[in-house]
């Protein structure tokens, strides 16, 4: 079943929405197309570790999330999605003025999607990768059976 754009974000926003650990962090969705998803953070000293960087953490957990979504964009409607495995490699401190965590689908199937997830911090106008993410979802039929 195809969505349209509209209805492709609209989805993933009412399920962001639900997600109470990004409204913990203050995540909000900056990004919404057919298989991608870019999630923002902004800085604030309760995300950060010992050193004053954002914490790694939850530089995982934004673009895990991140990921996510976007293997969510591509599944009919009434799926929803887990993670079942992500690697994640930290290749720069996370210092700076906002995180955005972008996720992309590199292939969907019936059951999984594997998806390549992107974390950038900006700081002083400028743009750089701070880690990589490769992770793999799995869609499931019903939200209900999740719950309990």
């Amino acid at each position: 079943m195809s969505m349209d754009a509209s209805g492709v974000e609209a989805r993933v926003r009412a399920s962001f929405m639900r997600q109470g650990a990004m409204a913990l962090l203050g995540a909000t969705v900056a990004h919404v197309a057919p298989g991608e998803v870019d999630l923002h953070l902004p800085f604030r000293p309760e995300l950060t570790q010992q050193h004053g960087l954002f914490h790694g953490g939850f530089i995982a957990t934004l673009c895990d999330s991140a990921c996510g979504y976007a293997a969510l964009t591509v599944l009919p409607a009434g799926q929803e999605v887990v993670s079942v495995e992500f690697k994640l490699n930290f290749m720069a401190p996370a210092r700076g003025e906002h995180v955005v965590a972008r996720g992309r689908v590199i292939r969907s199937g019936r059951t999984l999607t594997v998806c390549q997830g992107e974390v950038l911090v900006t700081e002083g106008g400028q743009e750089r990768t701070v880690a990589t993410m490769l992770a793999t979802m799995m869609a499931v039929q019903d939200r209900a059976a999740l719950t309990g």
